[in-house]
């Protein structure tokens, strides 16, 4: 710019601002061109000399859309020595969708070395449905080996029962293998482990013994696998292999135990009732007693009054009186040599 300052002042000295105001736009429009050649000229460059040539145009839109040219720049050419021809315009889409760019490029390349079929719409798909497209397509190609259960949730055996009620522990191992046709909407790990666990707990417990696991574990890795688990989701099971299988509690015995334990407490329950029953009946019985010897003494009571009655009204003589008397005495002195002495006749 200092060259530029004495023709300024000249064309100021002159009076022409008409030629003042269009050396002023040049200078501005120069210092413009090369502050954008500076900031897009070395990715310009190295797309050209890469041979994934990208419009200097099109670095400017994409420096005016808020996308990082730097990214697209590298992941074009990194496509381009790989032999796939996929546009910058597609690649600035996906990065508008807040995808990660150099992540799917990474799966595709790793798809066309293994000779996988994946196309960069099914790639772009799969990232934005927020699956790591990348590891996917490694798994398809080495498979993942799954334990189940997983020991990071707490669980360390699946816990079955076989019907003679012996409890078998077991622990397996499921080699999965990631299908990227499937991987869009397809369920996850979880899903896989639950559908083992349940083909695992089924298939023990329809054995009618325990030995008949623990002398040929391999069926429940051919019962499982028949019964396509892998079906809606989005791996493919390679093979289901059973790593530790241990005896565990006689459930079955547990459960009489507790059973027998349990029609105890009931037994005793129903004898404490029935004891309780007859104490408040024998109760009943003591307190109807002693309205009964209350009635008696009542009655008692009554007889010196019919026998005055009787000796007043002249129906018994004097005679009669003592005699009744000595009857009376011979009564109670019966009644004491016999140790009765609630009953007896008072006058």
């Amino acid at each position: 710019m200092t060259p530029m300052i004495p023709f300024a002042m000249i064309f100021a000295e002159q009076q022409n601002p008409l030629l003042f105001a269009v050396w002023f736009i040049v200078v501005v429009v120069g210092i413009i061109f090369v502050t954008i050649f500076l900031k897009f000229g070395f990715l310009w460059l190295q797309a050209f000399a890469s041979g994934a040539r990208v419009p200097f145009v099109s670095l400017i839109g994409m420096w005016l859309r808020k996308v990082n040219p730097t990214i697209i720049i590298n992941s074009r050419i990194m496509a381009v020595k790989t032999g796939l021809n996929i546009s910058a315009d597609i690649l600035e889409a996906h990065y508008l969708s807040r995808g990660n760019v150099p992540n799917v490029i990474r799966a595709l390349i790793a798809a066309s070395r293994a000779n996988i079929p994946l196309t960069f719409q099914r790639a772009a798909a799969i990232d934005l449905a927020g699956r790591d497209v990348l590891e996917a397509v490694q798994t398809s190609v080495n498979p993942k080996v799954i334990d189940c259960p997983e020991s990071s949730k707490g669980k360390l055996t699946i816990d079955a029962v076989a019907k003679d009620g012996i409890q078998l522990q077991t622990k397996a191992r499921v080699t999965v293998r990631a299908n990227l046709d499937r991987l869009v909407g397809g369920a996850t790990e979880e899903t896989i482990i639950a559908r083992v666990g349940e083909g695992i707990v089924t298939t023990i417990g329809s054995a009618n013994s325990y030995k008949e696991v623990l002398k040929n574990p391999d069926n429940i890795s051919k019962t499982v696998l028949q019964k396509g688990l892998d079906s809606g989701t989005a791996f493919e099971i390679l093979s289901i292999d059973i790593a530790d299988i241990d005896v565990g509690v006689n459930v079955g015995a547990r459960l009489q135990a507790d059973q027998a334990e349990a029609d105890k407490k009931i037994a005793q329950a129903k004898a404490e009732e029935k004891r309780a029953s007859a104490v408040a009946e024998e109760q009943e019985n003591i307190a109807k007693i002693q309205e009964n010897n209350a009635k008696v003494v009542l009655a008692e009571a009554e007889i010196p009054k019919a026998i005055a009655e009787a000796f007043t009204k002249g129906k018994i003589s004097l005679m009669d009186y003592y005699k009744l008397r000595n009857v009376m005495a011979d009564t109670n002195m019966r009644s004491s040599i016999a140790g009765d002495t609630g009953s007896g006749f008072k006058i």
